[in-house]
């Protein structure tokens, strides 16, 4: 006997609705919020669906880590940004499978039918083939793992407060980064500001000055994907800050509070109290679901490369973007990197593109803006460079802290998260410094 089936269909909330094409939105993510605020008011029946009820902004996890924000400042519910608009509906859910013949994403035991998929599922961290050191080392691509670093960080802190043996205070007051991305490095920076700085006065047997942040990377400098002075400039502030670099590094083993690192002089042990992994990234599952459904190919880090328009090569009504596409139709031919610029302009561009076709009209070829990339590496420094500008220090601070909350999608956000900024930089507290069982 067969499985009993489920249909899931929005009703139009307008007879002007009835007939409208249906597209659905896979993730809440910057490319797929981007394309919903796109359609939103439009002649169009749009479902978004995600397995959460917020949209994160990912590039300040490190100050949830840190202690410096709490979860709901980087988290916005996906209803209080999208539900007003008449033609969106939202749903909680995550994607099982999609069938691309009948044109049905499955979910949550239900079958949804789109005329236009856009799929923006976005990424996973990546060990390398290790999943195993996951239990280890905490990655940063979700709200709790976050959270679960700043609880680890301040558990082993409080333990240090009332621990005798010097050698395991040490152990419980050192961190080891690894990565020297931009996560990396303003993970690593704001938690030797925590552990050095911040908590100096709350902390009577501590001593801060033995607190060790490490940071671990196979590169031969850090920032590697910025101009060379910038990443100079970032690497030499670490160094002043206190945080030690191991560059060169590669890391061969993972333990409980111990890592095992590989250089050119041979091996290096590192134990801390905790580990915290930023070194890698990979594509979503449903990208690898998505190619085995429509033949198409993956790339190494299992994004699929798509055509101009975003499609998948045969399904023009399947659209791909965000970190989940390999979209190399650029200038030089290199695809644009997982960031949070280039998926805004993706899914706002698909989203245009897919009005312009029902409507029958021509719409213009996607041209990517690159306006720079960005780094924090300690209170009041930054490196920034906006399409040529380069600019350290104070400035850069600014010019981050400004593109920062100008791309906050919630106002309450945007106005938590300046007052908390310039509390911490008068007072050098931090306001989410509470250890819970679960995040709240």
């Amino acid at each position: 006997m067969a499985p009993e089936r489920f249909f899931l269909e929005l009703t139009p909330p307008t007879e002007l609705l009835g007939n409208a094409a249906h597209v659905v939105i896979v993730g809440g993510g910057f490319a797929g919020l981007k394309a919903a605020h796109a359609l939103a008011g439009k002649t169009v029946r749009v479902t978004l669906i995600d397995k959460r009820n917020f949209n994160l902004f990912q590039p300040l996890l490190y100050q949830v880590a840190s202690g410096l924000v709490s979860q709901t400042d980087v988290a916005s519910p996906l209803r209080i940004m999208l539900g007003q608009a008449p033609n969106v509906q939202i749903l909680m859910g995550e994607v099982d499978d999609i069938d691309t013949s009948a044109q049905e994403v499955i979910f949550n035991d239900r079958r949804l039918h789109y005329d236009h998929l856009i799929v923006a599922a976005g990424a996973t961290s990546s060990y390398f083939g290790h999943d195993e050191w996951a239990q280890f080392a905490t990655p940063m691509k979700s709200l709790e793992d976050a959270y679960g670093i700043r609880k680890r960080v301040l558990g082993a802190l409080e333990e240090a407060e009332q621990t005798p043996d010097p050698a395991k205070r040490r152990l419980l007051q050192s961190v080891v980064v690894v990565g020297g991305g931009p996560t990396g490095c303003e993970l690593a920076a704001s938690l030797n500001d925590l552990m050095r700085h911040t908590l100096e006065r709350d902390f009577k047997q501590i001593d801060p000055s033995l607190c060790k942040v490490t940071l671990v990377d196979p590169g031969d400098r850090v920032l590697r994907a910025m101009d060379p002075q910038l990443s100079k400039a970032a690497g030499e502030h670490l160094k002043r800050a206190g945080v030690e670099m191991l560059l060169g590094g590669r890391v061969k083993t993972i333990e409980e509070n111990k890592l095992v690192v590989t250089t050119s002089d041979g091996e290096e042990t590192l134990e801390a109290g905790t580990i915290c992994w930023t070194a890698g990234v990979a594509a979503s599952p449903l990208g690898k679901l998505l190619a085995e459904r429509t033949g198409c190919s993956v790339d190494r880090g299992g994004r699929l490369p798509v055509e101009p328009d975003f499609s998948i090569p045969g399904h023009p009504e399947i659209r791909v973007v965000g970190d989940l596409c390999s979209y190399s139709h650029t200038k030089n031919g290199k695809p644009l990197p997982g960031m949070a610029g280039p998926a805004v302009q993706m899914g706002g561009w698909v989203a245009k593109d897919i009005l312009a076709k029902l409507q029958n009209q021509s719409h213009a070829t996607f041209v990517f803006t690159d306006f720079g990339s960005m780094a924090v590496v300690g209170p009041l420094f930054a490196v920034a460079d906006l399409r040529g500008f380069k600019v350290s220090g104070a400035l850069g601070w600014l010019l981050w802290g400004l593109a920062h909350l100008a791309f906050i999608p919630d106002n309450e956000n945007r106005l938590t998260l300046l007052t908390k900024w310039l509390w911490m930089i008068i007072t050098r507290e931090r306001s989410a410094l509470v250890i819970t069982e679960a995040p709240s």
